[in-house]
């Protein structure tokens, strides 16, 4: 963990105080009258403009603990500090989900405008803000289509653009690609990767894709089975440095082994997650 008032995510490099900072966040659900932990004891510091991959075990808590950041859910104990930009406008935070989610009798440009509008601002200048980000995501000829002309991976590309169009201080990702075709991932991680680079966001991805955390990731928060509790904190950075291409991260030797540990501390949780479901 950093200071109060500086944090170091890997070697070499000193970054200010955190964009986020949680303290022995915990949170409890009552399911049939009995309490079931979904997080216990979470403590972690997340740098402004840093990509934080979140892995582990199904019903391990990422979800939850991306929901707790959101605002959508309330810890049952802990701390959750956010530094927000001095004089900031922008909202605090935008969520990409994993099942589609855009508006159906939308364009694509309406689509990807919707947080402008709803932050009032006016129609064109809103549609000229979107435009080059459009455009980077690759959907540029596409901006009048409905969705229902798209295929999946375009429409996820549409939420991409929605949430950076947004300009949020932490953009909040929830396994955003994992319906999606091995090539049309592949092609959709490269966009990410250049959208974030351009934009610096701070951004919190839960992915059950070891491979997808170690391509697209600074560092990689591996959490215990329920209750989650962080049981590693890989720095992917220091191992392969910005800018990154996806093609010479997986053919690197280093990916292999980085691959092999994180799964062997995967494997040990579900793996005790099953014996302990079995002699119950």
């Amino acid at each position: 963990m950093g200071s109060a008032t500086e944090s170091k995510y890997h070697e070499g490099v000193t970054l200010p105080a955190p964009k986020l900072r949680l303290a022995n966040l915990t949170r409890r659900f009552i399911l049939r009258r009995r309490p079931v932990d979904a997080l216990a004891g979470v403590s972690l510091d997340v740098a402004s403009g840093e990509f934080l991959a979140i892995v582990g075990p199904s019903g391990c808590g990422k979800t939850t603990l991306l929901r707790i950041v959101a605002g959508l859910e309330t810890a049952t104990g802990g701390e959750i500090e956010i530094r927000r930009e001095p004089g900031s406008t922008r909202p605090l935070n935008a969520m990409v989900f994993q099942q589609e989610s855009v508006f159906p009798w939308m364009s694509v440009r309406d689509n990807a405008a919707f947080g402008l509008k709803a932050r009032h601002i006016p129609r064109r200048e809103r549609y000229a803000l979107v435009q080059p980000i459009l455009e980077t995501a690759g959907l540029k000829g596409f901006e009048d289509a409905l969705p229902y002309q798209l295929s999946g991976g375009m429409k996820q590309r549409v939420a991409l653009a929605r949430a950076f169009a947004n300009d949020p201080e932490i953009l909040l990702m929830d396994e955003p690609f994992a319906a999606l075709d091995e090539q049309t991932k592949l092609i959709l991680q490269a966009e990410l990767l250049r959208i974030w680079e351009a934009s610096g966001k701070t951004v919190l991805y839960v992915t059950h894709s070891i491979d997808e955390a170690i391509t697209l990731a600074d560092r990689i928060l591996v959490m215990s089975a329920r209750p989650g509790r962080v049981k590693d904190l890989i720095d992917v950075a220091s191992i392969f440095p910005r800018p990154r291409d996806v093609a010479a991260v997986k053919s690197s030797p280093r990916y292999g082994e980085l691959f092999g540990r994180i799964w062997g501390q995967l494997r040990d949780e579900v793996l005790a997650a099953a014996q302990e479901h079995d002699a119950a």
